[in-house]
C-alpha cells in the first residue's frame, strides 16, 4: 500500500511558526512518525509540502494516476479559500482525509469553513500532530479490514 501526505502553505515552518498554536514539532518530525507507522504495516508513505496551490493540485492528480491508496492532506489556509483544491479532490477516486493540527472551529470565524471537507472522506482537527497518524492509521486499518 502506498500513501501520500501533503502539506500546504506555511507548514514548512512548523516548530518555529506560532508554537503556542501548532506546537514545537517540525514537519520532519511528523514525517518520521508517519514513515515509522507505515513501516509497521509494510506500507509506504511519501510526504510533500508546498506553499503553491497549483503544485498541490498536480500532486493530487499524480497520486491518482500512480495508484496511491490514500492522501492525508493538511491544506493549511487553502482550506478556507481554495475551490480549485476542492475540485481536484472531487475529481479523483483516491480518498483524502483533511487534517488540521489546531482545532479550527475554536479559532477565528473565517477558519470554521472548509471548502475541502465535503469532498474528503473525513476531517481530523484539533488533535495536534497526532492527527496525521490517526489519518494514516484509519487508512492502514481499513486496508486490513479492521
Amino acid at each position: 500500500m502506498r500513501y501520500l501526505c501533503l502539506n500546504g502553505p506555511n507548514l514548512n515552518r512548523l516548530g518555529k511558526r506560532e508554537p503556542t498554536i501548532y506546537g514545537s514539532e517540525t514537519l520532519l518530525d511528523i514525517e518520521a512518525k508517519l514513515k515509522n507507522l507505515a513501516a509497521q504495516y509494510n506500507a509506504e508513505i511519501e510526504c510533500k509540502q508546498s506553499n503553491y496551490e497549483g503544485q498541490l493540485i498536480d500532486w493530487i492528480y499524480e497520486a491518482e494516476d500512480s495508484g496511491v491508496n490514500g492522501i492525508i492532506f493538511n491544506p493549511g489556509a487553502y482550506t478556507h479559500t481554495s475551490v480549485a483544491l476542492r475540485d481536484a479532490i472531487a475529481g479523483v477516486e483516491v480518498p483524502v482525509v483533511e487534517v488540521h493540527i489546531s482545532n479550527v472551529h475554536k479559532r477565528e470565524e473565517f477558519r470554521h469553513h472548509s471548502y475541502l471537507a465535503p469532498v474528503c472522506v473525513g476531517q481530523i482537527t484539533g488533535l495536534g500532530t497526532f492527527g496525521y497518524q490517526a489519518a494514516l492509521r484509519m487508512f492502514l486499518e481499513a486496508e486490513r479490514g479492521e
